[in-house]
């Protein structure tokens, strides 16, 4: 794999296509809530769900991070 790929959150994937939560739900055919608890790594989508993410936001699943940015931090706080 070429390490100089660049690797977006699903928020910055879906901020780069500029398209609102509620519209990206929309177009993945999920909820609102769905859409944010993937965006922070609450929750994680299953493959046909991915696949509709690859499609909507142009961007192959290898592409994308499915942990929150301070995940590191948030591991450690125990």
């Amino acid at each position: 794999m070429n390490e100089s790929v660049m690797r977006l959150t699903l928020k910055s994937a879906r901020e780069l296509n500029k398209l609102t939560q509620e519209k990206a739900a929309k177009l993945i055919g999920v909820s609102v809530d769905t859409l944010g608890n993937y965006e922070r790594g609450k929750s994680y989508p299953d493959v046909p769900i991915l696949r509709k993410i690859e499609e909507v936001y142009g961007i192959p699943y290898n592409r994308l991070i499915f942990l929150p940015l301070d995940y590191d931090k948030t591991v450690n706080m125990i």
